[in-house]
Parts: structure tokens; sequence; C-alpha cells
């Protein structure tokens, strides 16, 4: 296994760190980070999935990660590049989102030691542990005091909010980065956690909280950030025509994902399978050589497809995305894949593709609730042509009582022409 640096820089995961040294201490095992989520939102999405695999090349070198609940900074947001305040959350969301993200990770991480064997060391914290015991004025002591307003009001996204006639901040989201400051500091000297890795947008913040450290406790902690990422078209990664891609199979389902990355561009394949992937970089170099030779193939995008979605839901829900994916777009033989279908993976078909429910209609009225005709007299006209089939069956009665026909009295395969299918199911 190659060393920590050159994993992250092969990687495009490298971006700022405080000190060279940082490196050569987590090379050595058994130490500990953490990363940090505000529960915002009750589930992860892409974006923040980046992160975490920078996260999992630390932990496959026997460092134990902390996974971070900012349920404290979850409550006054951190006030980032955005031009107003935000809507604050409830407690109970706090804590349903906080439990929902916390599950996520966990999953992914089982996943991935079930087809890697390897065994990831990791722990949840929540920051509301840090706060619910504290007085104001014990705060005021144990951190303001050692950083000063003049050093918060420098700090980009709050000048911004400050200079802007337009705009403003509240105090509530100016304190926003001394919770930040103060996690650090209290994990520091709870477990002798040395190190916060985050984006590179957070610079400030995590080289800020090291030197609060540095001046309560006269100790040497790191910060490390990973760049932020766009695609070759400039646009944020993780973003897609329906908005955020979500880590939530509920929100955005294996499939979805699946689809998101097989529409990866050349020029972007190479970078998203070093740092999306746990394919060797020397590996990954070979396979996009061969990937230039034939780009109408589309082998690595989908490659890339199936590995992301085998690591955040698993090898079972990445054999089920690539099944529906040759459905839609490649086999020939779409009816006896249906055939082996399990119930579960029906559901899934049925979620992921055009299916209709069976309430006896007639023919006619099947067509049309199917949405392969807007009317029944053109669903008469495509009778009529040969348009319809049922079952591999091409239909030509107007009176044709297909209620007999579903496959395992469960489904049929209703098509117009050769493109245009439906599930119809019972």
């Amino acid at each position: 296994m190659k060393n920590l640096r050159q994993e992250l820089e092969d990687r495009w995961l490298l971006y700022q760190y405080s000190n060279e040294k940082m490196f050569e201490l987590y090379d050595k095992w058994w130490e500990l980070f953490y990363c940090g989520f505000d529960p915002t939102a009750d589930s992860l999405h892409l974006w923040n999935f980046i992160g975490f695999m920078v996260a999992v090349h630390f932990m496959r070198r026997w460092n134990k990660y902390i996974a971070l609940t900012g349920w404290a900074t979850g409550m006054i947001w951190d006030p980032g590049w955005k031009d107003s305040e935000r809507v604050f959350l409830s407690e109970t969301d706090l804590d349903n989102n906080q439990s929902l993200i916390s599950k996520q990770i966990s999953n992914i991480l089982n996943n991935l030691s079930d087809f890697t064997w390897e065994n990831f060391k990791y722990d949840f914290v929540n920051n509301k542990d840090f706060y619910k015991d504290m007085w104001y004025l014990d705060f005021l002591r144990e951190v303001w005091k050692y950083i000063t307003v003049n050093v918060m009001i420098s700090k980009d996204t709050v000048k911004k909010r400050i200079q802007d006639p337009n705009q403003s901040i509240s105090y509530t989201e100016f304190s926003y980065m001394l919770l930040q400051w103060y996690d650090f500091s209290k994990m520091y000297i709870d477990n002798w956690l040395k190190l916060q890795i985050w984006w590179s947008d957070q610079w400030w913040n995590l080289l800020t909280g090291t030197e609060i450290i540095r001046k309560k406790y006269d100790a040497e902690t790191y910060a490390f950030t990973w760049p932020l990422i766009t695609d070759s078209s400039g646009k944020k990664f993780g973003k897609s025509e329906w908005n955020a891609i979500w880590l939530d199979e509920n929100k955005t389902t294996p499939y979805e994902i699946y689809q998101f990355f097989i529409n990866t561009t050349d020029e972007d394949i190479s970078k998203f399978l070093k740092m999306l992937t746990l394919i060797e970089t020397e590996d990954i170099d070979k396979i996009v050589a061969q990937h230039m030779e034939y780009p109408e193939n589309r082998n690595w995008q989908k490659l890339l497809a199936y590995k992301v979605v085998e690591i955040i839901h698993g090898t079972k829900e990445a054999d089920l995305a690539l099944k529906i994916t040759d459905f839609m777009f490649t086999s020939d033989n779409r009816l006896d894949v249906l055939k082996w279908l399990t119930k579960n993976e029906l559901e899934t078909f049925k979620q992921s593709i055009w299916w209709f429910e069976y309430n006896q209609e007639n023919l006619f009225e099947t067509i049309v609730k199917s949405w392969l005709a807007k009317s029944n007299s053109e669903a008469r006209q495509s009778i009529q042509s040969l348009a319809i089939t049922i079952n591999e069956q091409k239909i030509s009665d107007f009176n044709y009582d297909f209620n007999n026909y579903f496959i395992n009295s469960k489904f049929l395969l209703l098509w117009k022409w050769k493109k245009s299918f439906r599930i119809i199911t019972r």
C-alpha cells in the first residue's frame, strides 16, 4: 500500500494540509481523526461521499474515524456562502436526521467491509453532549477569549455578508465558527484526537481550530482539506437535472445513482474512478487508456457506476442496478429477465421504470393508462398497425383478453413498437 500522502495526491483528494508531519503520523496507524456533518437533512449526498472516501483512505491505514454529528452547530447553521439566514430546524428533526445519517455511514462501512474484507474502525460523537451542560459564560471563557472579533470578521463568508448593504449576519450565525473550533479542542483534550478533515472551503475554520488548541494547550494538531470538485463542464459534483443525488435509497434509488455515473463524460472518468472507488490508481490509468480506444462502449462508465453503487448500497443493489440498466437499454430477452426476478427485485424494477397497476381495465384502457396512447382511438390505431405487443405477442384483436396471461400471475410486458414498453403488475 502506498504512503497516505501519495495515495491522496494520486486520487485528486489532496488540497491543503497544515503540516507535512501529519502524513507521517497517520501512516503509523492507530490515530484518531474526525470529519463533522451537520444533520440539516435526513440524508447525506454525493457531495458528502467524496469526504467519506477521504476518510476511508485514512481508515485503511488502521486509523479510527470519528464521525461528528454537529447537532449543536446544526441548531444555528453555518453561514457558508449563503446570502441570508436559513430556517432553523427543530430539535426533533435534528435528532431524527442525526440517527438516519449515522445509520447511513454504518451501512456504507459495512458494505465496504463485506467486499474488501477490511476492518474499518469508526465511532460517532454528537457535539450536543459538549454543550448541554455548559453555561454561556463558560463558553465565553473557554473559547472566545482565544480568538478576536477582528479575525472572525475577516473570514470571507462573513465579510461578504457584512459589507453588502443588502445582506446581514446574525450573532447566532456569527457564533457558528466558535462551536466548530471548540469541537476540535474538546475532542483533542478528551481523546487526543489530532486531525480534522473537511472541504477546502472550511480551511480557515480548520486552521483556526488548530491555532486555538496551540494557544490553549500548547499542542500541535492538524488540518487537512480535499478540493471542491466540479466536472469537466464546471458543474458542482453531485448535482443533476433533478438536483442533489442523495445516499438514501428512498430519496435517490441505487439505479438513479448508477445512471448518474453512466453519464460521466470521458474527460471525467479517470478523476472520478480515482476519487470514488478503491481500484488502484495504476490500474485506473490502464483502464482509461483502453477506454479511449473504444469510448463508445462506455465500459468504464459502467465500472464506475457499479463500484460507487456497490460502496454506497452493497453488491446486491449494484448487481440489480446493472440488471435494470441492461433491461432498459440493451437486453433482447426482457421477458426472461422478469421471469426470474425475486419479489424484492420486482419491487425495485417497479420503482425504477415505467409500470402500472392492473385494475381490470380492458385493452384500450390499459394502453391509455400506461401512456402509450393519448386516447382510445389512438390505441385502436396502434393495434391496427400491429404496434402493440404483450409478452412478445403482437396484438391485432381489439377485444384481446390478457387477464390470463400475467407471467407468474404477477406481471406482463406491454410494448409499443420496439422502444416504448411498460410493466403491468397486479
